[in-house]
């Protein structure tokens, strides 16, 4: 189960951002997690909240923002989702595709309250 390690990775930054801006308090933290990133949505939220639970940085919710696949047709430029698969360019009809969203995991934001 990678999604403890990377929910204890997310609660790293967390920590540091908070020493960093001495007095604040982080209530929320947003990640990206594209659908070939191979993460569980429901196990690392299921992660995160055991970590949480009962430290100094609880109730710090996680909010997960799904990313879907995309594609770019090297053809005529269009960016489209893929759907059942199916990478070929659904305006052109051409084969060569390029993916460019859905991959990714990332730190998207840290929500702070200041004193």
């Amino acid at each position: 189960m990678h999604e403890l390690s990377i929910a204890s990775s997310i609660l790293e930054t967390v920590r540091a951002e908070k020493e960093r801006r001495s007095g604040t308090r982080v209530v929320k933290v947003g990640v990206r997690v594209g659908e070939l990133a191979g993460v569980d949505p429901d196990a690392l939220t299921f992660c995160f909240d055991s970590l949480v639970n009962g430290t100094d940085l609880a109730p710090l919710a996680l909010e997960i923002e799904p990313r879907p696949r995309q594609h770019r047709c090297l053809r005529c430029a269009l960016t489209f989702q893929v759907v059942d698969y199916e990478v070929s360019c659904p305006v052109c009809g051409a084969g060569e595709t390029q993916l460019v969203s859905g991959d990714e995991l990332e730190l998207a934001y840290l929500e702070v309250e200041e004193p």
